[in-house]
């Protein structure tokens, strides 16, 4: 049968099999500011999580990737603990998504899941957010009922932290769950306040990956998270979003290292993501690239969360015409980059940074160019 799109889960609770979808998101800046109350500047992107439901009579729920061997069995009658999956395993963020409508007391209704993805794992561009958010609008709809967006991008995030053990802050799920098609999403990570922000057809987004996978499960994220709580408490803030950059300087020289240096780079990162956006407003590509520029060496050097092959990938990418700006995205210690470069010239772009970091380095890394995408949706076979 030929098969419609629903933007929202179908008003009843669903019978027949259907497909989930849920983008990834990369981040044009805005970097380990979303755990500080800061701002952050994300984008959905086309490359996404897909999973294939079945609706069963029972309550098991049956979960299954293309990726790795195995099916994870999980009673929805009984509720679901964080050592139900085991340690390290992938079904960890679904369950955690499937335990959080548990207590909301919520009746799920056993079905098979299978995964698959377009998004490369640990690549930073948020993977296991749209694997959540993918699971949230599958109990969604097979429920017949939904959350309201922020409220279920809250839900997922609670699952990671929980069920995954990564502390991560909102912006990834919130993201992937309010993104619209042909905006980035620009995030107040204290007021949860969110606005679209065009991004115009002349500019395209350019992903390179620089092939080194990223964990952010093996502490050096939550390590971070302490030092920016700690350098916030040496500065007698609630949190490092209290300080204003012009008072940076003087007031964070009296800190230890490393949190001078991490404070340093995400009172500047808030006040980047701001100009970068009032840059894409004014279409003033070279202020928005030089931002970017910017954002990327402090999270070398100040935050310490970049690696040599993602340094290459932003100095080879920076002698090239064309190329408006470049950075790391996502949490860091490999995954990808994120360049902003002229639509016209964005095909040749790509080829030739490929060719010129694999030649520095030995690795022909995955690149793509992506538009901005939207948020989840439900494919469902018409009838």
């Amino acid at each position: 049968m030929p098969e419609t799109v629903a933007l929202m889960p179908q008003p009843t609770p669903a019978t027949a099999p259907f497909t989930v979808l849920a983008p990834g998101r990369v981040n044009l800046i805005g970097e380990h500011t979303d755990y500080n109350d800061g701002f952050v500047l994300p984008m959905a992107i086309d490359r996404e999580v897909t999973i294939r439901v079945r609706p069963r009579r029972d309550r098991i729920a049956l979960l299954s990737t293309d990726r790795e061997p195995g099916t994870t069995t999980l009673d929805l009658a009984q509720p679901i603990s964080p050592l139900a999956c085991g340690p390290g395993n992938w079904s960890a963020y679904p369950a955690g998504v499937l335990a959080g409508f548990q207590q909301l007391g919520w009746e799920i209704p056993g079905f098979e899941a299978a995964v698959s993805a377009t998004l490369p794992a640990g690549g930073g561009l948020s993977s296991s957010a749209a694997l959540e958010v993918a699971t949230a609008t599958l109990v969604e709809t097979l429920c017949g009922r939904s959350l309201e967006p922020l409220e279920k991008a809250l839900l997922c995030q609670a699952a990671e932290h929980t069920f995954a053990g990564v502390p991560c802050g909102i912006m990834d799920q919130t993201a992937v769950c309010c993104a619209r098609a042909g905006h980035a999403l620009l995030i107040d990570c204290r007021s949860l306040e969110r606005r679209h922000v065009l991004l115009p057809a002349e500019l395209s987004v350019l992903v390179i990956n620089s092939g080194v996978k990223h964990s952010l499960a093996d502490g050096a994220y939550a390590r971070r998270r302490e030092e920016c709580a700690a350098a916030a408490a040496g500065l007698g803030l609630a949190s490092l979003r209290d300080l204003p950059a012009a008072d940076a300087t003087a007031r964070l020289a009296s800190l230890p290292l490393p949190e001078r240096a991490r404070a340093h780079h995400v009172v500047s990162e808030n006040d980047r993501v701001l100009r970068f956006t009032e840059a894409l407003a004014k279409r003033d590509w070279p202020t928005a690239g030089r931002l970017m520029v910017e954002s990327h060496w402090s999270l070398s050097r100040d935050y310490e969360v970049s690696c040599p092959e993602l340094d290459q990938i932003v100095e080879r990418a920076l002698i090239l015409p064309g190329v408006y700006g470049c950075r790391m995205t996502g949490g860091g210690f490999g995954g990808c980059a994120v360049a902003l470069v002229d639509a016209a010239r964005a095909a040749e772009i790509g080829s030739l940074l490929h060719e010129s970091y694999r030649q520095a380095t030995g690795i022909a890394a995955d690149w793509f160019l992506t538009r901005a995408a939207a948020g989840p949706r439900v494919m469902v076979s018409a009838s």
